[in-house]
């Protein structure tokens, strides 16, 4: 695992030192909205991750990504759900300086944030209800959120067989994630057919032990590189998540 980051963490010292932003595949104003199906649902909802702007954050730069997800307006009438994820991506490092999930189901809402010091490898993550909870944490270097995490995967080079490991922090708890290119695929979209690789991403505890559900993402094989689409095994049921239109 050390040698795959050797390579990403001298890039990463490297851009720093020149002090310009690295080059990604998105960029401010960038709109993608998916179809979310699940289970026996066709259409249960929809989600939209918007590159909302880049802005001055934390003496950096950083992109500024939210991910929002609403139910259809049948299923909102029997159970309200809302969810809201954001991050800072830095964009001379390419990690998250802030990132945060707030959520709203049935009459209950929870904000859970983490503030990531990335030189000092630590955080802290707060969750916030009727009352707030926070917890310091030791991190690895170069640790993402989830959602910083998909927008990194982007910006690496995908190679049939490869595999990209870095830290993902979730809930407060610290993950190694392994997200593996198994496949070159077409993926149906509404607005088109598109080439992309299919990546397996596994998480691992402390101990080294798989866990979570079954995932599968894949990301187009162009120079956007999109996410074209989720799959995901959950408790609560199978989730597929399409891309619909690609804006910006």
């Amino acid at each position: 695992m050390t040698g795959q980051r050797l390579p990403a963490m001298l890039a990463a010292l490297a851009w720093m030192a020149a002090g310009t932003e690295r080059p990604v595949p998105f960029r401010a104003g960038e709109t993608l909205t998916f179809d979310v199906s699940w289970s026996q649902y066709l259409t249960a909802g929809s989600a939209t991750v918007t590159v909302r702007d880049k802005r001055p954050s934390f003496d950096s730069t950083a992109y500024y990504i939210v991910a929002e997800g609403r139910p259809t307006a049948l299923l909102s009438k029997f159970y309200t759900l809302y969810y809201k994820a954001d991050t800072l991506l830095d964009a001379f490092t390419l990690l998250p300086q802030r990132g945060s999930v707030y959520s709203e189901e049935g009459s209950r809402t929870r904000m859970k944030a983490i503030r990531f010091d990335q030189a000092a490898r630590r955080g802290v993550f707060e969750v916030t209800t009727s009352t707030v909870v926070k917890k310091e944490l030791a991190l690895p270097a170069r640790a993402q959120d989830p959602l910083s995490a998909i927008y990194v995967l982007r910006t690496r080079r995908l190679t049939l067989g490869g595999t990209l490991t870095m830290p993902v922090v979730e809930d407060g708890t610290v993950y190694r994630m392994d997200a593996k290119v198994v496949a070159q695929e077409v993926v149906a979209t509404p607005f088109g057919r598109l080439a992309a690789w299919k990546i397996v991403p596994t998480l691992f505890d402390e101990r080294g032990t798989p866990t979570g559900q079954a995932l599968g993402l894949w990301i187009s094989d162009d120079a956007r590189k999109l996410p074209l689409k989720l799959e995901a095994d959950l408790p609560v049921g199978h989730f597929v998540i399409v891309l619909r239109d690609a804006r910006g």
